[in-house]
Parts: structure tokens; C-alpha cells; sequence
């Protein structure tokens, strides 16, 4: 402490906060440069805020030790929270994760077809002398040459261009791309378009082939809505991130908006959503109930029988207990994966049975419960053990005194005891097998599926749903309707751990 309270200190300190602050810097930048104004207003006056804790000799001393912790709580805990909220109350999926000008720049883009007696050009990729990307073209009908940039068609002389078997293979003062020069280069190629009048374009097709493009769709600024050329269908904006048609036809892209509590309507109207998960929901309840209760219960009953003094072998068999909890759980899981296979696993193999343990929704919702409560006891082993041995002996022994039998002793005495310390990590253990998602998706990935869901499977618990939502329905991820369901499930987990624990007061004041 002597050696870095003196000049060496000060110079750690010094480099911190000049780091601190070219990350601050570098930020500002950024955040300018996206017009995100008040972002950068908090991100200055918090800045000078640490700056001026931390040059300070003897003064907030409290403050430098909070700042740290406090940071960490607003960037791992608070602002996933906020983010989260703010997301659940927006369309943000596949195909809305633009800004409404990007969307409308990507129907524009899309609406592009080839054009009925349009031209098509021999392409080579190449680039300027400032190594921006161009094309060089040579009209297959009438043999003129050309250079396409993202601004506009230039014509260039014939003479500057050099053709071999029909490919474009040098032009004067550009560099034609060739071979692994292409590498990679095709989504590039593809968004990149040549606009020559009329709303028509030049596109490439490929990596030697260009065509003009005519647009299908025309947009009217004024009026905000999409008009199709030829029938003149209009699309408006619905007020969702769309352009839809009268007759339900949607224009996409789309873009993110602020659509109010609509996702959270989803959970409750959509049958195709809404009857899935009640059952995912009560399968839930059942599934982290079921766990914690019989995991405390045989981890109670082994800390029981290996608490008592003089037994053979006590810490051998104390060790062995303990092989799941070190063990990582995903490895664990896809261990018993492979044992509980119907076809070739070690399970039905030694038992002669034949067992579909992952592929039966009944025996899937078996097989996930068995794995869970043999990954759970250790930990339950250990609390109801290390509680057992804190429990004064001189109690236990005043009930024998008494006239107590053992079972008396232990309705009596030992449990109250017990569950005044286990009680809370109950609560705890509930909560998180309420979202244990490494149990469901590496043993069972939540399947096998429900024939009335296209998305849930029988052992999907609530947060394993969520994450199907998220990735997997409809038409891409849906990140609004997966966040409305992460906030349906922070307030059962919170409710039910709140009534929990108020009901272990009872408990304090029974021991």
C-alpha cells in the first residue's frame, strides 16, 4: 500500500483517468457524429464528475470507492433493464431494424427490376485512383464503354479498355479486380447501383454482368405513401413500421417505432401465442417447483445421514456428492443427452428398456426434471449440511430430555431451524430454475415439439420460449414480443419470490 501511495500512485492514477478520458473522448466523437445529443451532455458531465473524484486529495473519499461499483451496476444491471423495457414497447424484428428514411431507401432499392428492353453490359469490378469502387462497362449492343459510380454513368474511350474472351480485363486509370481480389466482394457488388435517370439504375448481376433496373414502385414524399406504377396500388403507413396496401399487402422493409403495449396484447389475444404460453407457463411452475422441492428434500436427507459422527467413509462419500456441482453443467447435460438417447444410450442399454427419454413430451419433461434435481442436490447437500452443524446441540438434546422422539426432534426442532437458513436460498433456487435455460436447451433444445405450437415444444419453460420468439418465430427474430415476455416473466419471478419471502418471517419468529 506504501508503494503506491506515493509518486507511483499518483502515476497509476494519472494513467487511469488519461485512458478513461481518451475512451470518454472517443465516444463524444462518435455520439457527435450520430447528433445523439443528450448522451453526450451525460457523458461529459460524468467524466469531469470521476476527473474531479479522483484528483481530489483527501475530499469524496466515500465517492471513489462507490464511482466503480456504481458504474458496474449501471452498465450490467440498470441500462440491460431500461433497454430492455424501452424495446418491449417497440415492433423491433427482422425487417424492422432500420430508421424510417433507411427503410424507405430499401423499398426504394427493392423495387428495382429489370427493365423490358433494357440494356445489359459486359461489368468489371475496379477502383479509382482513390480506391473507390466503380464499374466498368462496355454495352453489349453497341459497343461503348463506360464507367458507372454511385453517382451517375461517364462514358470513356473504347481505346482505354481492354477486352479478352469477352471479359473486361484492363482499363486506363482504373484497377480492374480479378481473382481474389473478388473475394467477398458480392454483397457489396449487389447493393451497389449506377443511377442513370428516370428513376432507372445499372445493377450488377454477378461479378461480370450488369443490367438497368427500372423501379415498380414510385414514392410521393408529400403524401408519405408508396404508389405501384402500373395498377397504382398505394401502400400508407400504418402506424406500425410499414407500408401496407389496402388489402394487407406490406412493403419491406420496415423500420423500428414505437408501437404502445401491442406486443403485450399479442400474449394475451393471439391464440397462436396466447395458448402455447399458459402451457409453457404452468409447465414452468411445475418444472422449477418440482426441482427445488425434491432436490432440497434428498440433499436434506443425505446432509442427514452424513452429518452423523463416526460414519465410514464420511468424506469419501461427502466427495462423490459433490462431483455434479463441480463439474460445468453444460457438460454435465450433454453427457446425459447422449446416456438418455433412446437408440444408443447408456441408460436403456444397461437396463434393457427401451425408453424414448428425450423424444416423448411425458418422458422429455421426466428427463429434464431427473437431470435437474441430480445437478441440484449437491448445492442443497451443502446448505442443508453446513445448517445442520449450526443448529446449537444443546436444543436437539433438550427435546430428547423432554420425551421427543426423532421424528419429533426433527418436525420440531431441526427443520424450523433449518428452513430459517435454507428457506431463502429456496426462493433463490426457484427463481433460477424459473429461467434455467442451460437445462432445457442443451438436454432437450425444449423439444419435442407440441403439434398445437409451431414454436413451443413440451419442455420449453418460460425463457427457452422467449428465446424461440426471439429467434426462431414468424418471420425472423421478434425482439419486441421476446422482451414483453422477459418483463411477464421478471414480474411472476418477482411476486412470487416477494410473497416467499414474507412468508419466512413466519419462520424467523416460529425458531
Amino acid at each position: 500500500m506504501a508503494f503506491f501511495s506515493g509518486p507511483v500512485g499518483v502515476a497509476t492514477k494519472i494513467a487511469l483517468l488519461s485512458a478513461a478520458n481518451a475512451i470518454a473522448l472517443w465516444a463524444e466523437i462518435v455520439l457527435i457524429g450520430r447528433h445523439r445529443w443528450i448522451p453526450v451532455l451525460v457523458l461529459a458531465l460524468a467524466t469531469l464528475a470521476i476527473d474531479a473524484i479522483y484528483l481530489t486529495q483527501h475530499r469524496a473519499i466515500p465517492a471513489k470507492f462507490l464511482v466503480p461499483g456504481t458504474i458496474f451496476l449501471l452498465a450490467f444491471q440498470v441500462i440491460p433493464v431500461v433497454y430492455t423495457i424501452n424495446v418491449a414497447f417497440t415492433n423491433y424484428s427482422t425487417g424492422h431494424i432500420l430508421s424510417k428514411p433507411q427503410a424507405i431507401a430499401g423499398i426504394k432499392s427493392n423495387s428495382l427490376t429489370e427493365a423490358e428492353n433494357g440494356k445489359s453490359y459486359t461489368m468489371a469490378a475496379s477502383r479509382d485512383k482513390a480506391g473507390h469502387l466503380v464499374l466498368v462497362l462496355l454495352d453489349e449492343d453497341t459497343g461503348k464503354t463506360y464507367v458507372g459510380t454511385s453517382s451517375g454513368l461517364r462514358p470513356i474511350a473504347r481505346s482505354d479498355v481492354k477486352i479478352s474472351d469477352g471479359n473486361i480485363t484492363a482499363a486506363r486509370g482504373y484497377h480492374v479486380l480479378q481473382g481474389t481480389e473478388l473475394t467477398g466482394l458480392d454483397k457489396t457488388l449487389s447493393a451497389f447501383t449506377v443511377p442513370v435517370g428516370g428513376g432507372k439504375a445499372v445493377e450488377p448481376q454477378g461479378l461480370d454482368t450488369a443490367v438497368v433496373l427500372e423501379p415498380t414502385l414510385r414514392f410521393d414524399a408529400r403524401a408519405d405513401q408508396f404508389v405501384r406504377i402500373k395498377g397504382g396500388t398505394v401502400f400508407r403507413d400504418n402506424g406500425e413500421g410499414s407500408y401496407v396496401s389496402a388489402t394487407g399487402e406490406e412493403l419491406e422493409p420496415g423500420w423500428k417505432t414505437y408501437i404502445g403495449t401491442k406486443n403485450f396484447g399479442h400474449i394475451i389475444h393471439d391464440p397462436l401465442i396466447r395458448k402455447p404460453f399458459l402451457q409453457v407457463f404452468a409447465w414452468t411452475i411445475v418444472f422449477a417447483t418440482l426441482v427445488v422441492l425434491a432436490s432440497f428434500g434428498l440433499g436434506l436427507l443425505l446432509a442427514i445421514t452424513l452429518n452423523k459422527p463416526g460414519l465410514a467413509l464420511q468424506r469419501t462419500y461427502r466427495a462423490i456428492l459433490i462431483i455434479p456441482y463441480a463439474v460445468p453443467a453444460f457438460l454435465s447435460l450433454l453427457v446425459w443427452q447422449g446416456l438418455l438417447n433412446d437408440d444408443f444410450g447408456v441408460v436403456n442399454r444397461a437396463f434393457h428398456i427401451s425408453i424414448p427419454w428425450l423424444f416423448d413430451p411425458w418422458w422429455a419433461r421426466v428427463s429434464v426434471i431427473l437431470v435437474s434435481v441430480w445437478l441440484t442436490v449437491p448445492y442443497f447437500f451443502l446448505v442443508s449440511l453446513g445448517a445442520l452443524q449450526s443448529i446449537p446441540a444443546e436444543l436437539v438434546e433438550a427435546a430428547r430430555v423432554d420425551g421427543a422422539g426423532a421424528l419429533q426432534v426433527f418436525r420440531r426442532v431441526t427443520l424450523p431451524l433449518l428452513l430459517v437458513a435454507v428457506a431463502p436460498l429456496m426462493i433463490a433456487s426457484f427463481a433460477f430454475n424459473f429461467n434455467n435455460f442451460n437445462n432445457i436447451f442443451f438436454l432437450t433444445g425444449g423439444g419435442p415439439q407440441m403439434g398445437n405450437s409451431p414454436i413451443a415444444g413440451a419442455t420449453d419453460i418460460l425463457i427457452s420460449y422467449t428465446y424461440k420468439i426471439a429467434f426462431a418465430a414468424g418471420k425472423g427474430q421478434d425482439y419486441g414480443l421476446a422482451s414483453a415476455v422477459a418483463i411477464f416473466i421478471f414480474f411472476v419471478v418477482a411476486t412470487i419470490s416477494a410473497i416467499s419471502f414474507s412468508r419466512t418471517k413466519a419462520l424467523e419468529n416460529l425458531a
